[in-house]
């Protein structure tokens, strides 16, 4: 079969299940497109096709001994900041560049307890730091609806895998916005759940109270099924919750868009920032969803110009606590034949960093610095509790927010944003993370120049299946999420 990459994850277990094609023919489908399109895209940068194969194998022999899950078989695709055991895992940068991970992390353990197939690792912002997939130490990850754009950040290679089906689905993980932009830009279904919902074990740190795993595919019930595998309370996680999963995949019809409550931020959907395509394709989105049942709530959010300062201290802050571990002693790049042990710290991590993340290091070392933590930090963290209020307030009236999950679509390779453009670009997603909220990006249009354009839905804590029973059920009424770049259309 020439077009097993068109089949979604439902028709793909279905497929597997009555033997219609075997997991290993699957996976060399997959492994096949990796080799002929990848070159272009340079979203994956380790494919583990050996071991892909030969899990694939396991797999079909345990479904013929009639011991396989639904899952059982199907390939994916793993952001490379997740540890995976005996694999390199390098979080985009030249400091991990020969770091074989001794374990896996639980969100890959959780996958192959599942009996999911790892077609590799794929790129990334280095270490999440980034928008566009740039700063990667591996060179930048194309969008695959046009190559001469950036897939967003930092997720962007499993957005870019998925959306030239590269893979069924990815993990991607979301600190302020990284699945969320990303899914935008290149036309896909993303979730960033509940803060605590999915574990953080293994899970390579950049801003710990904020950082979480969530999935990347084409529909909300990929997304599902995915999101049945990653979530769960882990004891090796302190900031794991221990709370019931629903199943996501049975609670995707749950949710009834009628009647629901759908709040519209007015500082949202006023930004100066905001493109006038953009805006044209999310309240199209909208009055969809409205014509379905849905009433559209106008509200504020009065917090809003107090994002992206807040999260631009916390985030750097926290960053530069958890990247001082690599120093060239224990594991990762060590500058070679130092002077001494100062000389080795500055040179293993001036040359092992790139400069954004070198650069948000030292914002962060600033801010938590001795007479300035209590004015900047410790103010931001103050900051942070009121936004998370402001949106408490705004649940009591509506059932879910809408907005755009950025303020554009995918910027040019190369086009060399501020710091305070790139950082502006986040306006919308990273309130989210600072209230540890979730929220999903749906596919809902294209903007002139035919670059997809993304709806943010943002939910109430643990309303992941609500979120995702909603962009379903939308999903079932349109058809954006089922539209493929040309790339994605060849054959292996």
């Amino acid at each position: 079969m020439t077009d097993l990459h068109r089949l979604s994850v439902r028709e793909l277990t279905e497929g597997l299940a009555a033997a219609k094609f075997s997991s290993r023919e699957l996976t060399e489908h997959y492994l096949k497109r990796i080799e002929k399109i990848d070159a272009q895209i340079q979203s994956y940068v380790t494919v583990t096709a050996e071991q892909a194969l030969a899990e694939a194998d396991a797999a079909d022999a345990l479904r013929k001994a009639g011991g396989a899950t639904v899952l059982t078989g199907v390939p994916i695709a793993h952001k490379d900041i997740f540890c995976t055991h005996g694999i390199k895992t390098t979080a985009g940068s030249k400091m991990l560049d020969n770091f074989i991970s001794p374990y896996d992390a639980t969100v890959v353990a959780k996958g192959k307890v599942a009996g999911l197939v790892t077609l590799g690792k794929v790129n990334m912002d280095e270490f999440a730091m980034g928008s566009t997939s740039e700063s990667s130490y591996f060179g930048a990850t194309a969008n695959p609806w046009a190559l001469d754009h950036v897939p967003g950040g930092s997720s962007g290679g499993s957005a870019a895998a998925v959306a030239a089906d590269l893979a069924p689905f990815a993990t991607g993980t979301d600190t302020g916005g990284s699945i969320r932009q990303p899914a935008s830009f290149c036309g896909l279904t993303g979730l960033k759940p509940t803060y605590g919902r999915v574990s953080r074990f293994g899970m390579i740190a950049y801003a710990s109270s904020l950082d979480q795993g969530g999935p990347m595919a084409r529909s909300a019930e990929d997304c599902a099924y995915l999101m049945n595998v990653m979530a769960g309370h882990d004891a090796k996680d302190s900031t794991s919750v221990e709370k019931g999963v629903d199943n996501y995949v049975a609670n995707l019809n749950s949710t009834s868009v009628k009647g629901l409550r759908i709040g519209i931020p007015r500082q949202y959907f006023n930004a100066a920032g905001l493109d006038a395509d953009v805006k044209a394709r999310v309240e199209e989105s909208l009055k969809k969803l409205e014509d379905m049942g849905a009433v559209l709530v106008e509200i504020d959010l009065n917090m809003t110009e107090s994002y992206v300062p807040t999260y631009y201290l916390i985030a750097p802050a926290e960053a530069s606590s958890n990247l001082s571990r690599f120093d060239g002693v224990r594991y990762g790049y060590r500058a070679e034949n130092p002077v001494d042990l100062m000389d080795l710290y500055k040179r293993s991590r001036s040359e092992g960093f790139g400069k954004e993340v070198q650069q948000r290091i030292l914002i962060g070392t600033y801010a938590l610095s001795a007479g300035y933590y209590d004015a900047y930090y410790v103010k931001a963290q103050k900051v942070r509790r009121l936004i998370q209020q402001d949106f408490l307030k705004a649940f009591e009236s509506v059932d879910v927010i809408a907005a755009p999950s950025a303020p554009t679509t995918a910027y040019r390779i190369g086009a060399n944003l501020t710091q305070v453009e790139m950082y502006l670009g986040d306006i919308y997603t990273i309130a989210v993370n600072l209230a540890g909220l979730p929220a999903i990006n749906a596919p809902v249009g294209f903007d002139k120049d035919s670059l997809p354009v993304g709806l943010q839905l943002i939910g109430n804590y643990w309303s992941e299946s609500q979120l995702l029973s909603v962009v379903h059920q939308y999903q079932q009424a349109t058809d954006w999420h089922t539209k493929r770049a040309a790339i994605a259309e060849e054959n292996a």
